[in-house]
């Protein structure tokens, strides 16, 4: 039992999801997921936002396995703050299998940057979404991303679509490959070809930049299971930018208020927004092996 109640509004993880109907390219990588806790070995951040429920990474590996990935990409979740500790011992289980995107402070040493490195995180996450995170200085986000730039990692950005306007500049003056989280969560219920998309597809024309054309559940407003309102969104930036975009189940759905989907439909929403078995093949397996495991030659 772990020493933290979630909040009282949280909803749990799906524990039985569907078997999905699409069958993933031999090589698939889940590359957007979470561990939490369990609290009661990796305590939550007293400065968290949120307090979840526990969701290890034993739970996250056999939903990999019955939904048919091979491998993961697991992103420090906020509500461990820059306290990477459950992160690295889920890489150090994985076997191989899962590489990461940790948090980190302005503060961090050399010597605790090179041992994430050799746990498997290839990444940094800054997130500007306010109601997840208090706000960074521009500047503190600057030097780290220098630092790591040496290391061969990338910077992930996770922010509201109203505030790219705002932040364009700083995000394309840093120094390193830059992924985006959840296609910069756009208005769905807006024009997919609309003024709104073009500045996000600008961003993306940027070549260090790629996309995660993830979370229908998130930015849908027409609801489960189909997400239909997402599907024109995603397919632009698959079609637009194949070798530069990756795919995963954002499991287990922090902060979902509305409904926690089935994560088998999730994966079965893939064909819709990469329609080809060469876009697929793109964006499961081809693209994330370069990011995360470039060493290893397909």
């Amino acid at each position: 039992m772990s020493a933290f109640v979630k909040d009282a509004d949280w909803l749990d993880w799906c524990a039985n999801p569907s078997k999905p109907k699409f069958h993933l390219p031999k090589g698939a990588v889940d590359a957007h997921c979470h561990v939490f806790g369990p609290g009661d070995i990796f305590p939550f951040a007293p400065e968290r936002k949120y307090t979840p429920c526990d969701a290890s990474w034993e739970q996250l590996f056999a939903l990999r396995d019955f939904l048919g990935f091979e491998r993961n990409v697991i992103v420090q979740a906020t509500c461990h703050g820059a306290d990477n500790r459950a992160l690295v011992d889920a890489l150090q289980r994985s076997n191989g299998k899962a590489r990461g995107v940790a948090t980190v402070k302005r503060s961090v040493t050399d010597e605790e940057l090179h041992a994430l490195h050799a746990a498997g995180v290839r990444g940094v996450r800054f997130n500007f979404v306010k109601r997840l995170v208090d706000a960074l200085p521009f500047d503190s986000l600057t030097e780290i991303a220098e630092r790591i730039s040496k290391l061969g990692w990338h910077i992930v950005i996770y922010f509201e679509a109203e505030d790219l306007k705002a932040y364009f500049k700083f995000f394309t003056d840093l120094p390193t490959t830059v992924v985006v989280d959840h296609m910069g969560r756009p208005d769905v219920s807006k024009d997919a070809f609309g003024p709104d998309f073009d500045l996000f597809v600008r961003l993306l024309e940027y070549d260090n930049f790629w996309c995660k054309t993830t979370c229908p559940e998130r930015l849908s407003k027409s609801g489960p299971p189909a997400y239909d309102d997402v599907v024109p969104f995603a397919r632009r930036i698959v079609e637009a930018f194949p070798g530069r975009v990756i795919w995963g189940t954002d499991w287990p759905h922090p902060n979902m208020k509305s409904h926690m989907p089935d994560d088998g439909n999730l994966v079965d929403f893939i064909p819709r927004i990469a329609m080809t078995e060469a876009l697929q093949t793109k964006l499961l397996v081809a693209n994330p092996m370069r990011l995360y495991w470039p060493e290893e030659k397909a």
